[in-house]
């Protein structure tokens, strides 16, 4: 166990608190028939460099959207993103990429979370707006709950070219906070402004598409 960070004296130390002999007397609960005794059945190690050029043309056999076109759809498709965008994350006041916890080192992403905060409510004239969602279903579900909350109408309108996990766990929310949940079919892969119509109704308190 020499990848343990602590001195022989540390873990001595540790073994006479413990009343422990030896590390090897702390698995001694464990019966010795699932023990596993022998090297594992590896390749020899190989050198940072060596090992690049391994994985390097491991992950060439994969395809990405550079060499193919993806008819994925659920929102899985090829994103443009700005080259400026990440050099922005990469600076010091942007580098927190969790929801930051720590306001003394994440003033920067506080910064710009208000400011999309602020600039959501100027554009939608809600008095508050939140912000730092998580991504995916979470953030389907805190929309949904928004907006089944406040007016009573326990109707969602989902298209079913919204990613089917999506779909799932807004079911599940449905179920237990007592809204139905209405699927459009698709058309050719898109979702139709006719079938919308048609289903969408008075009681209808959102419509969700992507």
């Amino acid at each position: 166990m020499s990848y343990i960070p602590n001195t022989r004296e540390d873990q001595e130390a540790m073994l006479a608190r413990l009343g422990l002999p030896s590390l090897e007397a702390l698995l001694s609960p464990v019966p010795e028939n699932v023990r596993f005794r022998r090297p594992l059945d590896l390749p020899p190690a190989l050198s940072e460099p060596d090992l690049k050029r391994v994985l390097y043309a491991m992950a060439a056999k994969n395809k990405n959207l550079d060499t193919v076109i993806s008819f994925l759809g659920a929102g899985t498709y090829d994103h443009t993103i700005p080259s400026v965008v990440p050099h922005l994350q990469r600076r010091s006041e942007f580098v927190t990429s969790y929801t930051p916890y720590q306001p003394e080192v994440s003033q920067g992403m506080l910064q710009a979370i208000y400011e999309f905060q602020t600039m959501v409510c100027q554009i939608t004239g809600l008095d508050i707006a939140n912000a730092s969602l998580y991504d995916g279903s979470t953030a389907v579900i805190e929309a949904v709950l928004l907006a089944v909350g406040p007016g009573g109408r326990g109707e969602v309108v989902v298209s079913q070219g919204v990613d089917p996990q999506y779909r799932r766990v807004l079911h599940t929310y449905a179920h237990t906070r007592g809204f139905q949940v209405k699927e459009v079919p698709l058309r050719d892969g898109l979702t139709s402004i006719e079938d919308l119509n048609e289903v969408v109704s008075a009681t209808t308190s959102a419509v969700v598409e992507i």
